[in-house]
C-alpha cells in the first residue's frame, strides 16, 4: 500500500552517512537522495538538449531514482566498497533480500505493474543512459559531500583513497554534457550548491524534534509521494502529468533556499504578509536562482514553482490555473497540455507536515506547536477526498499508527 512505502520513506530521516568520519553537521541519506535527484534532473536537460527532444526518458529516470532510493532503505549502513563487493558477488541474492522485504510494501499499489518494474530494474540491469544520469547524480551528489568531510579532517587514514575514488567514478561519466558543466564549477554547480544548501535547513527550526529532517529532504519526500499518489488517482496519467507531479513537488520549496523556512504561523499572523513573502520568494527566483540555469529551462522551473498547489495546464502556451479534477481528466490529461495536480501535490506536503509531527510525538520530543499542527492538520485532512485520492484514509492510517 502507498501508505507502508511512504512510511518506510522517513526511515531514511534517520539514515546517518559518513558516520566513520568527522563531520561538521549531519550528513543524511534522506537529504542525498534528494540532491542527487536535483542533479539528475540536471543533467538529463543538458542531455535532451543535446540529444534532441524524446532522447531522454523521464518516468524511466524517475521511478529509477525511486527504486534506487528503496533498494537504498532496505540494504541500509553499508560503506560503499563493501557494498559494491557484496553486490558483484552476491547481487541476485541481495535484490531477493530486498523484494522480499518491500513485497507487501509494494502489494496493492495503483499501479500494480510498479512491483514488477521495481523488479525488473535489479534483476535485468542496462547501461541506459538513465542509469547512467543517475549514477552520475549519486557521485556528484557524493562529492558534495564530501569535500565538507575532507576539509574538516583531511588527515584521517584512507581519505585521499576515497577521494580517488570518488573522482575516478566521475570521470567514468565525463561524456555526459551535465557532468562537465558542473565540474566547471560556474552556474550549473551554483544551482546544484544552492539547493544542496537547503540539507542545512530544518524544518520546524522553531522547536525540537526527532528524526530532525531537511527542507531539502522534505522536499523529496513530497516528490515520491506525488508521483505514487499520481499513479493511485483512478485514471491513467498521461507522461507529462506523472512528470510535472513529481518535479514541481521535488522544487515545490525551492524559494526558501533564499528566504528560509518562514513558518506558516508567521505568514498569516499579519495581514497581507503571506503576499508579501510570495512576491519576495518570485523577486529572488528571477533575481537569484533562475539565472544559474540556461533561459530555455526558466519556463519549466516556473511552471513546478509559481503556483505550485494549483491544478493547471498549458492551452497555446497559456497556463489555465485551478483546473477542476474532472477536466484535468478529462480535457488535459495529455502530454501536449503539461497537466499538473498541485491540489494533491498540497495534500502529499500536509501529509508530509503531519508524519513529521507525528513522529517527533512517537519519539518522545514534542511541544504544544507539534501538537497544535499535528491536531489541525488532521483534523482538517482526515476526510478529505482529493484527485481520486482518499487523503481521510491515508491521515487515518498514519494518525493510528
Amino acid at each position: 500500500m502507498i501508505e507502508d512505502l511512504i512510511k518506510r520513506f522517513y526511515d531514511a530521516a534517520s539514515m546517518q552517512r559518513w558516520n566513520d568520519h568527522i563531520r561538521l553537521v549531519e550528513l543524511i541519506e534522506l537529504d542525498k537522495q534528494a540532491h542527487k535527484m536535483v542533479i539528475a534532473y540536471v543533467i538529463a536537460k543538458f542531455e535532451e538538449e543535446r540529444l534532441g527532444a524524446g532522447n531522454v526518458d523521464w518516468i524511466k529516470l524517475i521511478e529509477g531514482g525511486i527504486f534506487e532510493f528503496l533498494h537504498r532503505l532496505v540494504l541500509t549502513d553499508i560503506k560503499p566498497p563493501v557494498f559494491h563487493k557484496m553486490m558483484a558477488e552476491k547481487g541476485k541474492e541481495l535484490n531477493k533480500h530486498v523484494f522480499k522485504e518491500l513485497k507487501l510494501d509494494l502489494d496493492g499499489l495503483g499501479d500494480p505493474e510498479f512491483k514488477d518494474r521495481f523488479e525488473s530494474y535489479f534483476s535485468s540491469p542496462e547501461n541506459t543512459l538513465e542509469r547512467r544520469i543517475l549514477r552520475a547524480a549519486h557521485y556528484l551528489a557524493t562529492n558534495w559531500e564530501f569535500k565538507i568531510i575532507y576539509h574538516a579532517a583531511p588527515f584521517i587514514y584512507g581519505i585521499e583513497k576515497t577521494k580517488e575514488n570518488i573522482e575516478n567514478q566521475i570521470e567514468d561519466h565525463y561524456d555526459l554534457i551535465g557532468v562537465q558543466k558542473i565540474l566547471l564549477g560556474k552556474k550549473s554547480y551554483g544551482f546544484i550548491d544552492l539547493c544542496g544548501q537547503l540539507r542545512f535547513q530544518k524544518r520546524w527550526a522553531h522547536t525540537p524534534r526527532i528524526p530532525e529532517t531537511s527542507v531539502l529532504g522534505h522536499m523529496f519526500i513530497v516528490a515520491a509521494t506525488s508521483y505514487l499518489g499520481t499513479l493511485e488517482m483512478g485514471v491513467k496519467p498521461c507522461n507529462k502529468r506523472l512528470y510535472n507531479n513529481f518535479y514541481a513537488g521535488l522544487f515545490h520549496d525551492l524559494p526558501e533556499v533564499l528566504t528560509k523556512d518562514i513558518i506558516s504561523p508567521i505568514k498569516r499572523s499579519v495581514e497581507g504578509l503571506e503576499d508579501t513573502i510570495k512576491n519576495y520568494e518570485d523577486y529572488q527566483m528571477n533575481e537569484e536562482l533562475l539565472p544559474l540555469l540556461p533561459k530555455t529551462w526558466h519556463g519549466e522551473m516556473q511552471y513546478f514553482t509559481y503556483g505550485e498547489f494549483k491544478n493547471k495546464a498549458k492551452v497555446n502556451g497559456e497556463i489555465i490555473l485551478d483546473i477542476s479534477f474532472k477536466d484535468l481528466n478529462q480535457k488535459f490529461n495529455e502530454d501536449q497540455f503539461s497537466p499538473m495536480d498541485g491540489e494533491m501535490i498540497k495534500a502529499f506536503d500536509q501529509l508530509s507536515a503531519f508524519i513529521e509531527a507525528k513522529l517527533s510525538i512517537k519519539h518522545g520530543v514534542s511541544s504544544d506547536a507539534l501538537f497544535e499542527a499535528q491536531t489541525n492538520i488532521y483534523k482538517a485532512m482526515k476526510d478529505l477526498k482529493i484527485s481520486g485520492i482518499n487523503f481521510g484514509k491515508i491521515f487515518r492510517y498514519f494518525s493510528d499508527n
